[in-house]
């Protein structure tokens, strides 16, 4: 795995460890009972795969990403925890073409959509193979995480990062999913505020170790306000 590979599946596993209460509330809202085949749409190393077999511990996930590196990353964990035989990873990029996953009753896309080209066309096709009644559900942040109080001198180089790759990243995915035909059951956003932890310190410094040079990075990391803040939304829609 390349340098920048491993630096985005340590952030990956940062974020699922320090959020994974966040997540399996969103997972338990969801208008869904026993679903027995999910799909875990641009999966990562497996945040959303995991936390699903927790809630659904009988369902079979298909963990879909373009990264060989993450999805051997999450077949490894699988294997770790005794989960192999409930997990299938399928290597697609969604933006060239919609891989075979079946028709599932679940479809958990978190995080994921806004890295695409189109993603209109995308939520059409799963839509098309969602299960009759089948549930889609889409968690998107509404901004990058922050750190920092906003007072601290180097906020401001949190609060203008951007990446011009993912210009979807924010949007309002109600009218889209509505627009690719589903019906949407619900809305929800998570406030997320978690205090010092050192778990907190190690995802704080994986991402500030881009922004800052070591001295401020320090003095960032020293503070004891220190603290992860973001918002997430999720989307609850049925086919």
């Amino acid at each position: 795995m390349n340098d920048h590979g491993h630096g985005q599946a340590e952030i990956l596993d940062l974020d699922a460890e320090v959020v994974a209460e966040h997540t399996a509330s969103i997972i338990k809202w969801l208008p869904v009972t026993n679903p027995r085949q999910i799909v875990d749409l641009g999966s990562g190393t497996g945040a959303g795969t995991f936390a699903l077999l927790t809630q659904f511990p009988e369902a079979h996930v298909t963990a879909v990403d373009a990264s060989v590196d993450h999805l051997q990353s999450l077949r490894d964990r699988a294997c770790e925890h005794g989960l192999a035989d409930h997990v299938r990873t399928v290597q697609a990029d969604l933006d060239a073409q919609w891989p075979d996953v079946g028709s599932p009753d679940l479809v958990w896309a978190s995080g994921s959509l806004h890295h695409l080209a189109d993603p209109d066309r995308t939520l059409r096709q799963v839509h098309d193979a969602l299960a009759p009644g089948g549930v889609l559900a889409v968690v998107e942040m509404a901004g990058l995480p922050k750190f920092l109080p906003d007072d601290a001198p180097e906020s401001h180089l949190e609060q203008h990062r951007h990446d011009e790759r993912v210009p979807h990243r924010g949007a309002d995915w109600g009218p889209k999913l509505t627009a690719a035909g589903f019906t949407v059951q619900g809305e929800r956003t998570l406030t997320i505020h978690i205090g010092r932890s050192p778990a907190v310190e190690r995802y704080a410094h994986a991402v500030l170790r881009r922004l800052l040079d070591p001295e401020a990075l320090h003095r960032a990391l020293s503070r004891d306000d220190l603290a992860l803040r973001a918002e997430r939304t999720v989307w609850a829609a049925s086919k």
